[in-house]
């Protein structure tokens, strides 16, 4: 089973690369990967590249850096160079973030983002794999002279957080993978595999990955650590992308999406994701400090190479 622990942005302190680079090392020896998100603070393919080239043998990626900021040939070029310190250890997540970033943090139009997204694959991949792209559509423009100059790079995969139906179509056709967050097990086998799968094939790409992010809490007293989630998560439940999740999978909020219970339960909700078509699981750890220990200790048990 392939785990990874999703990095939590707001406990970085004044010394980010250090401390990720802990966190990183720390994860590797347990056998786990490590997904940074990007929030509005360090740069998370910047902090990977560092990170990179100290931890030799971690495998890691975002989870996931907003496309509307950085153009396609930017984001390719970064993202090559973070693999190149990798060692081609490097995943790269990306997504669209949502309405209310897109509009009032960057000033720009959200109106067509499956489009957006489309257009958006249609330059970033072929750069990642060595083509010269030139290309005018709608929303994005390209119009590279020649290939990306970093060279003898293996392309790193490319994963989408895709949760609508349209949104998987474009992600099978053109990406690696999609990354979930607030995506439940009923909606992972009855929409997100079926949908991506069968885009993936009628366009003649490999089965698609399906990386599941998911709130995880070993714990003593599951009450309290529901509770914990509910106002941990709250905000989940107002954004439409993730409300139409929950509304699919049945559940009334983000807190009832967690995985929370012993080590018994919590190995077989998290087995049952796997079964239902996830290829990897990305953990957002929460509890007190006794469940955060109790949970990665679990999930390093649980994880696989």
């Amino acid at each position: 089973m392939r785990i990874g622990l999703h990095a939590d942005v707001f406990s970085i302190g004044p010394d980010p690369i250090s401390e990720l680079t802990a966190a990183v090392e720390a994860a590797s020896s347990g056998g786990l990967e490590y997904w940074l998100p990007q929030g509005f603070g360090v740069d998370a393919l910047t902090a990977l590249a560092a990170v990179g080239r100290d931890v030799p043998d971690a495998r890691f990626g975002t989870f996931v850096v907003p496309t509307y900021a950085r153009h396609p040939m930017v984001m390719a070029m970064q993202a090559l160079t973070v693999q190149a310190a990798a060692g081609g250890r490097f995943t790269l997540g990306i997504g669209l973030s949502h309405r209310p970033v897109v509009e009032r943090a960057y000033g720009l139009s959200y109106d067509t983002p499956v489009r957006h997204m489309r257009e958006y694959l249609s330059v970033l991949v072929p750069l990642l794999h060595g083509e010269k792209v030139r290309f005018a559509g709608e929303e994005i423009t390209s119009r590279g002279f020649s290939p990306l100059a970093v060279p003898d790079v293996v392309p790193p995969p490319v994963l989408v957080a895709a949760l609508g139906p349209q949104m998987l179509r474009v992600t099978g056709q053109h990406a690696d993978g999609t990354v979930l967050w607030m995506v439940g097990p009923k909606t992972i086998a009855d929409h997100v595999v079926p949908t991506i799968t069968a885009a993936a094939a009628a366009a003649g790409r490999p089965r698609p990955q399906v990386v599941a992010g998911l709130p995880v809490s070993v714990t003593a007293d599951p009450d309290e650590a529901r509770e914990m989630a509910t106002g941990a998560l709250a905000l989940y439940g107002e954004l439409p992308s993730y409300r139409a999740m929950l509304d699919r999978e049945g559940v009334e909020g983000p807190a009832d999406i967690a995985v929370i219970g012993d080590e018994e339960a919590v190995a077989a909700q998290l087995r049952h994701v796997v079964d239902v078509g996830a290829t990897a699981l990305v953990v957002h750890v929460l509890g007190s400090p006794e469940d955060r220990r109790r949970t990665t200790a679990l999930l390093c048990e649980l994880a696989t190479p």
